[in-house]
């Protein structure tokens, strides 16, 4: 009869070829003895190059990139300023740590240069090796097929060389790469396996090696561009620049652009009252130093301007209020919108209205003046226990909410300043009736300041968007780094190595012998039930022979066969039937 059969023990080790499917490199731990400092160098990069300690290092890495999402990086000078402030204590310690530069640092640049010679380490032997295993044939079958995890065997009257030809020729169609040796066929199948795992290692060099080159040639800077206004990209128009070692202030891109409209809409009713349905800015933009040559473009959410190496992202949005200030003596000093930045979803934005050249006050000090407060786009109907907020993000119903300072703005000091923020030391705040002096405006309306500082005009307001001009060179490649890692990683899940021989011998009766053998680089029903369709679609052209009738025996009478294996172990007690499985 004949038989497959399945085993939960692999192949012993007997067969080291047979069994080893990988072309994983293999790990010695064992500490090399007195052999100097050439085997201790030997034995540290063998321990460098594993699979554990790369798994080691990149769970070391994302460790150590948690302080950097904790703790305000340099690339923000006045977060950093204020944490600072706040923490005087810890403050130093962090210095030292290097705590406020963590990308840059050394402890980081480390595990982070370790880890790209791991991967390098491990990917490169590993690849020359499987290049090996590809190049060389299927390993031979093993003396004792029956010891193999899936087995099959039946007689069959075909001429054995017959046999073997056929099995080539079965197992090619199959997907298999086969060989046919000395009475045998050999084949295996599954390399997208390990192509797929050295798919992933690759991707996850790329995607370090993206990660890197974004982190030395990138660099980002953002604006606030008012509507009607332009922008050409320069250090000295942006509000802020953060660049890194090989990307600076004189490497930007010679490109520039106009917001020639700002359009903002949201929903006005349901329970998503307020959300933003679109927000796009409608700008004319240049490549290059010529401006002549203008383009029309949207730039929305997620979908930014590319203009020469460059991204143009939207990012945010807002109102800046337009006043005019007069002095006492009825004389402009200021004129013009001021942004105000929002501060929650509906746009409640405080803000400063600083007058620089204000002039003298009543008494002939040289003074500067400052305006404090809120842009609300629609405001609320009462600011009680509430104080000035917005009830919805659209421009309805206006309001401007103001305190009035006067005194030195410190901005001829030489030290940095925000220029959103009020700085106060020098300033004093003006009072009617000993309560701080408060106007809430309508557009059109005016306010007459205390002490005999002039006037101020509400005239309207205008809309601002803020963009974000990024240059990062190394994305590309680690996107394509991370979906190859995904389907590097699919592949080695997915896709099982295994191995089939054939072999077909004329036994002692003068029948020949036709078995089958498989075997899986892990435990798989697959593996047994695709031996079984090869053993089927074989017998087409190596049928299975009619077993002779078993004689009985005399009883006390005792056969040599008696001994003989039972037919999950002996292949030459296989009758000639359709294959059967047996787990």
């Amino acid at each position: 009869m004949s038989d497959t059969k399945t085993s939960p023990k692999p192949a012993d080790a007997a067969e080291p070829d047979a069994e080893r499917l990988s072309t994983a490199p293999e790990e010695n731990d064992s500490v090399p003895a007195g052999m100097g400092v050439l085997g201790w160098l030997r034995w540290f990069w063998r321990q460098l190059t594993s699979m554990r300690v790369a798994l080691l290092l990149l769970f070391l890495l994302s460790l150590a990139a948690i302080p950097g999402s904790l703790v305000p990086q340099n690339t923000n000078a006045f977060k950093v300023a204020a944490w600072k402030n706040t923490h005087k204590g810890v403050a130093p310690l962090f210095e030292k740590l290097q705590l406020f530069d963590v990308y840059s640092s050394v402890w980081f640049s480390a595990i982070y240069i370790l880890l790209f010679v791991s991967l390098a380490g491990c990917i490169l032997p590993r690849t020359w090796q499987f290049v090996g295993v590809l190049r060389a044939q299927p390993p031979t079958a093993p003396r004792n097929l029956t010891r193999m995890p899936v087995y099959a065997a039946w007689h069959t009257g075909a001429d054995p060389e017959a046999v073997n030809a056929a099995a080539h020729r079965l197992l090619k169609k199959r997907g298999f790469r086969a060989a046919a040796g000395s009475g045998s066929v050999a084949a295996e199948k599954g390399y997208l396996r390990e192509v797929g795992n050295l798919l992933f290692h690759f991707a996850l060099f790329a995607l370090l090696a993206g990660f890197a080159w974004a982190s030395l040639f990138s660099g980002s800077g953002t604006k606030i561009v008012l509507e009607g206004q332009g922008y050409s990209n320069t250090t000295t128009q942006l509000d802020d620049f953060t660049g890194s070692a090989f990307y600076g202030v004189d490497d930007l891109d010679a490109f520039g652009f106009k917001l020639d409209g700002f359009t903002a809409e949201y929903q006005t009713q349901g329970p998503a009252a307020g959300t933003a349905k679109e927000f796009v800015a409608n700008v004319r933009y240049w490549d290059g130093a010529d401006s002549g040559k203008q383009k029309n473009a949207r730039i929305e959410v997620n979908h930014p301007l590319e203009v020469g190496g460059s991204k143009v992202f939207l990012t945010a949005h807002g109102f800046a209020p337009v006043v005019t200030v007069r002095n006492a003596k009825n004389e402009v000093v200021y004129r013009g919108p001021t942004p105000f930045l929002p501060r929650d979803s509906n746009v409640t934005s405080p803000g400063v209205i600083k007058v620089n050249d204000y002039g003298a006050d009543a008494q002939g000090n040289k003074t500067q003046l400052a305006f404090k407060g809120f842009f609300l786009p629609t405001a609320a109907a009462d600011f009680t226990g509430t104080g000035p907020i917005s009830v919805f993000p659209a421009a309805a119903d206006p309001r401007l909410v103001l305190n009035v300072y006067a005194g030195d703005l410190r901005t001829d000091s030489g030290l940095p300043q925000n220029v959103y923020e009020l700085d106060d030391k020098a300033m004093t705040q003006l009072k009617v009736n000993d309560a701080p002096a408060t106007a809430i405006l309508k557009v059109g309306e005016g306010w007459e300041l205390p002490d005999g500082y002039g006037t101020l005009t509400f005239d309207g307001y205008q809309q601002w968007a803020n963009f974000t001009v990024s240059h990062r060179p190394g994305n590309a490649v680690a996107l394509l780094g991370a979906v190859a890692a995904v389907l590097g990683l699919i592949g080695s899940l997915f896709v099982q190595r295994r191995r089939i021989w054939v072999r077909a011998t004329t036994g002692a009766d003068g029948r020949t012998l036709v078995e089958i053998a498989g075997l899986g680089r892990s435990e798989s029903a697959r593996t047994a039930e695709e031996l079984a369709e090869i053993a089927v679609d074989l017998q087409d052209d190596a049928p299975a022979a009619e077993e002779p009738p078993a004689t009985e025996e005399p009883p006390g009478s005792e056969s040599p066969e008696d001994d003989a294996p039972a037919a999950a172990d002996s292949p030459a007690a296989a009758v000639p039937t359709a294959p059967e499985t047996k787990e």
